[in-house]
């Protein structure tokens, strides 16, 4: 109780001081906790769609997979409307409804306005039956009733201000079609951000499935009584081979394994972050404990003169660390939930509609957040602990505040620099390796070593980058600046970890501006070598081209030529009948000017001829084919075909890399015109002196269809930029936690360096030292760490970065760009930071009373 009872009176002492380390142990934790509770809402979202929305069991085509709208061909695969009646006479079957669902669409209002989902959602076309009041509820107006009548959701409703009456196109590879609003429904549960509209079953079938008379599922219900699996067991004897069934539950997981990906892309991702701030935290926690047990090395000194065991001491620092700890994780906890909600707000904003009725805390997560924030708080205080546990009854004679550890030992020295030169060494492997997984792990173990060894070598370097620093920027202001160098250079260790925590944001920042750099460079200069189309037509949304926005391109008046490109998943079986699933393109013979391949052999021209093909180098070479060998290609849905080797392709560089080339005619003969994919792409070339004229011209011909862009190489370059740069912000957005934190370390630092040279403060005032330079003296001392840390963390990262990037070489970025103008901005931006973190020690540094400082011990 004594013990509990002297942490309580100390943590309440420094109370100021436990605040900066609380919050650290806050931010982590919330960053953790809050994504633990935004992917467990996300996924209770999905849990309620899929449970509203399935039927008992459900019938699908046999070839369908979780994408019902088959973004190749834009045609979802069908079932007859006979298999209907089959279906209800089945035992144990209470009802059975056909579906029409499509997700090949795109939905303009009268402005010619896209009204579909731009965050990644679908736009889904579905037909109107009884099943969908399972999960919708009529708002206004009626279900639609014919060809001219459209319901469509609330949400994209409320969002584009449509009312009944207002006129909606579809576009589908079918043709477009012009309905009108009749009514207007709202989800009973919620609706993460897709555009959902009804038409009757008539109009779904003609103008989504090209004729009436086909489903693209079946929905049934089982009679009271009947569980789903016996119906599922009913249904597979009626109905044969050919179909799959599943079940409610089979559907929902079906559901919640297309969004796993997705989900555990943000999850990790995030509580990859939330470490990165936690290991911050930890310099933090170690610097503010270590600081303290050295300020109260006297007091110690004489609780152990009365009798105190070291194993008293020890747990009392221990039991204030867990009491930080725990205060600290339970405001995390509750600001995790602030900041799920948070997110939750972000991702409606960019599309994603998530409800925070639906928001789901689960009992792990405040107990995962408590237990973690006060492990890793008790942890990095063990250290200091066992520091106080071994301050002898004599240190009571000493002045308190006497750092007992100010210079890094030799042990200490050298392993840093053998871990510094392990990680180097490791990095150098990294960028020397040939094959992509041994280089990954050479990559990741290079990182941490080098990581470590810079945190363990970071005191004896201190003293060296310090004076270089001073030199540079400090000696301009005379005495005070050499006086903040030797506050600086006063603990080298203090310094030392508290550049180090700074460090690890700013490495990891300069390794993604590296990598980034040079991933757009790369591709800059791959486009600039190998596309010589004028022009590229896509959509954003991963949508193929309709057959109707193809043809009006080909109309265009400038244009020399229009090189259709679609994507065909085969198997390619070799002369030794070694079989493999590939991707081949079936492009004109245009395409080969659009995109300029080299070849190993061959003539890539030649293998746009009848039944002829091309191969990829690697391929090649794997399976022993060389030029004028015959391969049997199996068309998914189509006729095998026996296909000769006209060229192989290089697979040196990143576009197309791989990728088998055939023509289009080729590829028609051996599929049926229904199971042929449509253009993902499109390539346009103008005629000489034609550019400007084609451009705007290619672009006026697309103004009914606003899913596609015309981009020019210049165009697709700033794209591809503005889309690397965007995911870097995010990222450093997150990477902002962990410098948010290390600027608390660097606060805390100083805080506790005034109160531990209060009397040389009150000493220094009085032989004439001024406020204004007090303060100076103090903004200095933080600034060069700060500079000192980023020094080191740009210097890492960009090492990090440089191994990278060689990594990437082997998958075609082969350009190095390391990006000065952030670099540099990054490091002024470090002096900034460094003096805004003084501001509040230098402040109560300058309002000390000068007889009371004199007078303190």
């Amino acid at each position: 109780m004594t013990v509990l009872k002297t942490s309580l009176r100390n943590v309440l002492a420094h109370k100021g001081r436990m605040a900066l380390s609380a919050v650290a142990v806050l931010l982590s934790v919330a960053f953790a906790a809050g994504t633990l509770v935004f992917t467990d809402t996300m996924n209770t979202t999905f849990d309620k769609l899929f449970a509203t929305t399935a039927s008992d069991v459900t019938v699908s085509p046999g070839g369908a997979g979780p994408d019902t709208g088959m973004p190749e061909t834009g045609r979802p695969e069908t079932l007859p409307a006979s298999l209907l009646e089959r279906v209800r006479r089945t035992g144990g079957v209470q009802a059975a409804q056909g579906a029409v669902t499509s997700l090949g669409v795109t939905v303009v209002d009268a402005g010619n306005k896209n009204v579909g989902p731009t965050g990644g959602a679908p736009t889904i076309a579905v037909n109107w039956t009884p099943n969908e009041l399972r999960s919708v509820e009529m708002a206004s107006g009626h279900e639609p009733r014919g060809p001219t009548d459209v319901v469509v959701d609330g949400a994209t409703a409320e969002k584009h201000g449509l009312k009944p009456g207002d006129a909606l196109r579809t576009i589908s590879v079918t043709g477009d079609f012009t309905a009108r609003i009749s009514g207007i429904v709202d989800f009973k549960v919620t609706n993460p951000g897709a555009t959902v509209v009804y038409f009757d079953t008539a109009t779904a079938q003609r103008e989504l499935l090209g004729r009436e008379g086909l489903f693209t599922q079946i929905m049934v219900d089982a009679k009271p009584g009947v569980s789903d699996d016996a119906l599922k067991a009913d249904l597979a004897a009626a109905l044969g081979k050919g179909y799959k069934l599943q079940t409610a539950a089979e559907t929902a997981d079906a559901g919640r394994e297309e969004m796993a990906g997705f989900l555990d892309v943000i999850r990790y991702a995030m509580l990859g972050f939330a470490g990165i701030a936690f290991l911050v935290g930890v310099f933090l926690i170690v610097n503010t404990f270590s600081m303290l047990v050295a300020q109260r090395t006297r007091e110690i000194g004489l609780m152990r003169a009365i009798g105190s065991s070291r194993r008293q001491v020890n747990r009392s620092v221990l039991i204030e660390a867990l009491l930080l700890g725990l205060v600290g994780s339970v405001a995390g906890v509750a600001a995790g939930v602030g900041l799920a909600v948070g997110l939750m707000k972000l991702m409606s904003a960019v599309g994603m509609e998530l409800s925070t009725g639906d928001l789901t805390v689960k009992w792990t997560t405040p107990v995962a957040g408590l237990a973690l924030g006060t492990v890793v708080t008790v942890l990095a205080a063990y250290v200091p602990a066992r520091r106080a546990g071994r301050i002898s009854p004599m240190a009571a004679l000493r002045d308190a505040g006497t750092p007992a550890d100010g210079r890094a030992g030799r042990v200490r020295a050298v392993l840093g620099l053998v871990l510094t030169a392990a990680g180097a060494a490791a990095l150098v492997a990294a960028a020397r390796a040939e094959e992509a997984a041994p280089g990954s792990a050479w990559l990741g173990l290079g990182v941490v070593l080098s990581l470590l060894g810079f945190v363990v070598v970071g005191p004896l370097l201190a003293g060296g980058v310090v004076r270089v620093l001073g030199v540079v920027v400090l000696r301009a202001f005379g005495p005070v600046g050499r006086m903040a160098e030797r506050n600086a250079l006063r603990n080298p260790r203090r310094t030392g970890a508290t550049g180090a925590a700074l460090m690890i944001g700013l490495a990891l920042v300069a390794c993604l501006s590296v990598v980034g750099s040079s991933m757009v460079a790369s591709a800059t200069q791959e486009l600039d070598r190998s596309v010589g189309a004028d022009f590229i037509v896509r959509s954003g949304t991963g949508q193929p081209i309709v057959p109707q926005a193809q043809a009006a391109l080909e109309k265009v008046p400038g244009i020399d030529h229009v090189t259709e490109y679609r994507w065909l998943d085969v198997t390619v079986t070799d002369p030794r009948g070694k079989k493999a699933e590939q991707g081949l393109a079936a492009a004109d013979p245009t395409y080969a000017r659009d995109l300029r391949r080299e070849t190993t052999a061959g003539r890539l021209a030649d293998a746009y001829g009848p039944d002829a093909m091309s191969v990829g180098s690697d391929y090649a070479a794997e399976h022993g084919v060389k030029v004028g060998d015959v391969l049997t290609v199996a068309f998914e849905g189509g006729k095998p075909a026996r296909l000769r080797v006209a060229a192989i392709t290089a697979d040196t560089g990143n576009v197309d890399k791989g990728v088998m080339y055939t023509n289009v005619t080729t590829a028609a003969r051996y599929l049926p015109a229904d199971r042929m994919p449509q253009s993902l792409l499109l390539f346009a070339g103008a005629k000489d002196g034609q550019e400007a004229r084609a451009y705007q011209a290619l672009k006026d011909a697309l103004a009914p269809y606003p899913q596609y862009k015309v981009s020019n190489q210049a165009d697709y370059k700033e794209e591809l930029q503005d889309q690397v740069g965007q995911l870097l912000n995010i990222v450093y957005g997150l990477l902002a936690l962990a410098i948010v934190v290390a600027v608390l370390g660097v606060v805390n630092t100083l805080a506790l360096s005034v109160v531990e040279r209060t009397r040389e403060i009150g000493l220094m005032r009085a032989v004439g030292l001024s406020r204004r330079q007090l303060r100076r003296m103090i903004r200095l001392e933080s600034v060069v760490i700060a500079l000192f840390g980023a020094l080191l963390g740009l210097g890492l990262g960009m090492g990090w970065g440089t191994a990278a990037q060689k990594l990437l070489a082997l998958e075609g970025l082969g350009v190095l760009d390391i990006p000065w103008p952030t670099i540099l901005a990054v490091f002024a931006g470090s002096a900034l930071v460094g003096l805004l973190a003084a501001l509040v020690p230098a402040f109560r540094a300058g309002r000390m009373n000068v007889l009371n400082a004199i007078a303190s011990e």
